[in-house]
């Protein structure tokens, strides 16, 4: 079967032509959901500013919940250690 232009609309050297526009539109409409996600996000970000939360503060709790217990005590200890021989 041919396309309006005379060219093989189901695998044009061997490219199934369907599925690789299926494949690009479905990644083109994640990363416009992608987008109004992280739209979304900066919104919250701006509403904890507004109600005086620290946003940095607020997004390095984020990452601290995003790791396993172990990793976050190892890493608080070392802190504790480099603070101790700097003085602090």
């Amino acid at each position: 079967m041919t396309d309006m232009t005379g060219h093989n609309s189901a695998a044009e050297g061997g490219i199934a032509a369907d599925r690789l526009r299926s494949i690009i539109e479905r990644v083109e409409r994640l990363e416009e959901e992608r987008k109004a996600l992280a739209g979304d996000i900066k919104d919250i970000f701006s509403e904890a500013k507004s109600v005086g939360f620290d946003v940095k503060v607020v997004k390095q709790i984020i990452r601290i919940r995003k790791q396993e217990p172990a990793e976050v005590e190892e890493q608080e200890t070392l802190l504790d250690v480099y603070r101790r021989a700097l003085g602090m």
